[in-house]
């Protein structure tokens, strides 16, 4: 089956918005044995967009379309296929029910292009949307096309997931092939070419395998895909003691939910000191759900005031160590640490730029962790600009703590 993917919207194309959806939406084909052969991305225009509509006709089987259902003029995509389709558009009564009871639950009244979104075409059905207002499209057999099939859903994440998970999926299963698995481990502290050699002879001892490494600016994915859970498992066993503790987690996980398990196996708690980073670390912990049993909390002190009226690090030795520096930012995690009675104390400090700040050099950043055997400290070099600093560090500092916890829980 030749199955294509249309991610719909000028922002995907002119903003720093990213094309999540296509990526869920090809982990969720791979888990019924099906892939994409194609993906793009087009803006809300319609020359353009109907001319792709046209091309997939041609070549695809099945078309999944993410965006352009929404009851503004640059939503077009159900009505451009209505169009090269010459299927009619009809109020669906049972979408209009559902928008209507979506807009009286907020106490609101819809706007009148809001109707616009219970257009169906004629011998398509409407998914229901339960968290929207936009219903998305089943469209088996369209005009001309037969055994073909089109999914038209929303361009808002969540929307699309429960649409694809509720009503899409248990109509594609019947289609489904044989299942593909992903054995999926995160590395931290590696740069992906230095891994990329570390794993080599792995790899090449499992060749037959679909390997795949994808580096962001904290940590290092390495998927490995295959129909067999056996053969996974032996890769696990084999890249385990080559990873060593550089490896962050198996499977869904990532840095912090690595250092919150790590806290949580103790029964240990965390207190963090942020100032370069400004709150990046504590945001990242809090994403996760049950962050509360371990994490205490967090202050960020970005200025020397903060840091000496929160944290009660002194004036003077601000003057004389500098905001940015190791002694400061050990002065910091300690503080911090008994401040909130927590376990563990975590600070960062740096000069994320773009100029001199607090005596260090542009990109320097310095860790430190106070633990239940004292306090260990690190001095990192990042280059990119002001948020890739700022990111990099929030991701060394967590990975810096979850090695001290690991240390702790393999003694």
């Amino acid at each position: 089956m030749r199955i294509e993917c249309i991610a719909i919207g000028t922002e995907l194309l002119t903003t720093r918005r990213l094309d999540t959806n296509s990526v869920w939406l090809g982990e969720r084909l791979a888990d019924l044995g099906l892939a994409f052969h194609r993906k793009t991305a087009v803006g809300d225009h319609r020359e353009d967009l109907a001319e792709l509509i046209r091309e997939a006709l041609q070549r695809s089987d099945l078309i999944l379309t993410t965006g352009g259902l929404g009851p503004t003029f640059d939503d077009l995509t159900k009505e451009l296929f209505a169009e090269i389709l010459g299927a009619e558009l009809v109020e669906d009564a049972a979408a209009r029910v559902d928008m209507l009871a979506f807009y009286a639950a907020r106490q609101r009244v819809p706007a009148q292009s809001n109707f616009k979104q219970v257009l169906i075409p004629m011998g398509a059905e409407p998914l229901r949307n339960p968290v929207g207002t936009a219903p998305g499209i089943w469209w088996p057999d369209p005009p001309g096309h037969p055994g073909a099939r089109i999914v038209m859903l929303p361009g808002v994440p969540r929307e699309m997931k429960r649409m694809w998970e509720e009503q899409v999926e248990p109509r594609l299963r019947p289609l489904a092939g044989r299942p593909t698995h992903t054995l999926r481990l995160v590395v931290a502290g590696v740069p992906e070419s230095t891994l990329d050699e570390r794993i080599r002879e792995v790899r090449q001892a499992h060749s037959h395998l679909d390997w795949s490494i994808l580096a962001s600016l904290t940590q290092v994915e390495l998927l490995v895909r295959s129909g067999e859970t056996t053969a996974l498992e032996a890769v696990r066993r084999d890249l385990k003691p080559v990873l060593g503790a550089d490896l962050v987690s198996v499977g869904a996980g990532n840095l912090e939910d690595a250092v919150l398990q790590g806290l949580d196996a103790q029964g240990q708690t965390l207190a963090v000191a942020e100032s370069m980073t400004g709150g990046l670390i504590s945001a990242r912990l809090t994403a996760i759900p049950g962050a509360s049993r371990s994490f205490l909390g967090g202050v960020t002190v970005y200025s020397p005031e903060a840091k000496a009226a929160l944290l009660g690090l002194p004036p003077d030795f601000l003057a004389k160590q500098g905001t940015v520096s190791e002694a400061t930012t050990i002065a910091l995690a300690e503080a911090a640490k008994a401040k909130l009675g927590a376990t563990w104390g975590l600070a960062v400090t740096g000069n994320a730029g773009p100029g001199a700040e607090g005596g260090a050099p542009l990109g320097a950043v310095f860790l430190a962790v106070a633990g239940p055997g004292g306090t260990l400290s690190a001095g990192r070099a990042f280059h990119g600009d002001r948020p890739d600093v700022q990111l990099r560090g929030s991701g060394a500092a967590l990975d810096f703590l979850r090695r001290q916890l690991n240390l702790v829980l393999n003694y």
